[in-house]
C-alpha cells in the first residue's frame, strides 16, 4: 500500500506561479515506479497533466501545459513536484498525483496508474 498526499495548491492570479507537492509513504518509493499528475476540472473527465519515469528518462506532459509546467522528483524525499507557472485559469482544477503500475512508462491514461492522492485545489483567478 502507497499513501500520497499533495501539498501546495491555493489560489493565485492569472500569470502567476505554484508548486505542487506529493509526498509518498508506504512499500513502493518513487525511485521506483513511474508518478503522474492529474487533473479534474468540475463536471469534467479526470485529464493528465504530467508524468515521470521511474529512470527519469522518460518525461511527458499535456500539450495544454506544455512550457509552462514542469515535473520533477526528489528520491531521498520520497517527494514528487509539479512546478507550474504562467497559469491561466482554465488551469483550475484539482490536482491529484497517482503512482504508476510499471516504473517505464510515463503513461498519460489513469489506468496506469494504481495509488491516487487525495487532490489539491487550485484555482486560478483572471
Amino acid at each position: 500500500q502507497v499513501l500520497l498526499v499533495e501539498s501546495g495548491g491555493g489560489l493565485v492570479q492569472a500569470g502567476g506561479s505554484l508548486r505542487l507537492s506529493c509526498a509518498a509513504s508506504g512499500r513502493t518509493p518513487i525511485s521506483s515506479q513511474s508518478m503522474g499528475w492529474f487533473r479534474q476540472a468540475p463536471g469534467k473527465e479526470r485529464e493528465f497533466v504530467a508524468a515521470i519515469n521511474s529512470y527519469g528518462n522518460s518525461i511527458r506532459y499535456a500539450d495544454s501545459v506544455k512550457g509552462r509546467f514542469t515535473i520533477s522528483r526528489d528520491s531521498a524525499a520520497n517527494t514528487v513536484y509539479l512546478q507550474m507557472n504562467s497559469l491561466k485559469p482554465e488551469d483550475t482544477a484539482v490536482y491529484y498525483c497517482a503512482q504508476g503500475r510499471s516504473p517505464w512508462s510515463s503513461g498519460s491514461s489513469t489506468r496506469e496508474y494504481i495509488y491516487w492522492g487525495q487532490g489539491t485545489q487550485v484555482t486560478v483567478s483572471s
